[in-house]
């Protein structure tokens, strides 16, 4: 059996509208909230360009993890549209949530952000992202998350 292999995919600058995120409230699976990602960038060794608008669908269950499952288009420089869905988890001491919860800046140290991506396109120029199997870890900002983003061969 063959070892896996990590390689840089992409680093993913998100900028989120805090201000309008939704509420949809406590639902069954936990608090459902819907935040707007209003742009952002990102640059890699075969892909760089901008983040068109999308959206994270939040949701904090009960025992006090946060789920994200964000949906967005990827405009490369040179014009093609790559969807790019990702899911995962950020993970804090209570605490940590709680101020986190408040708007606050956590130290790195306070949580850890992994998600599992997937990448849907058209263009000839970028199918082989079609079967990309990627995954990444992700630090936040007062403006939104930064994501490393790593191929898995």
């Amino acid at each position: 059996m063959s070892k896996l292999d990590y390689k840089d995919l992409l680093t993913l600058e998100l900028t989120v509208d805090f201000s309008a995120m939704k509420t949809i409230g406590n639902t069954p699976n936990g608090l459902r909230r819907i935040v707007p990602v209003s742009g952002g960038t990102f640059s890699g060794e075969r892909l760089n360009g901008k983040v068109l608008p999308g959206a994270d669908w939040v949701l904090n269950r009960s025992d006090k993890v946060m789920v994200i499952d964000v949906r967005l288009i990827l405009e490369t420089n040179d014009g093609a549209n790559i969807y790019l869905t990702y899911q995962g988890r950020f993970l804090a001491a209570p605490d940590a949530m709680e101020r986190f919860g408040k708007g606050e800046v956590l130290d790195q140290s306070e949580y850890s952000l992994a998600i599992s991506a997937h990448f849907e396109c058209g263009s000839s120029s970028y199918e082989w992202l079609n079967n990309v199997v990627a995954v990444g870890t992700g630090e936040q900002t007062i403006s939104g998350p930064i994501y490393k983003i790593f191929e898995v061969g």
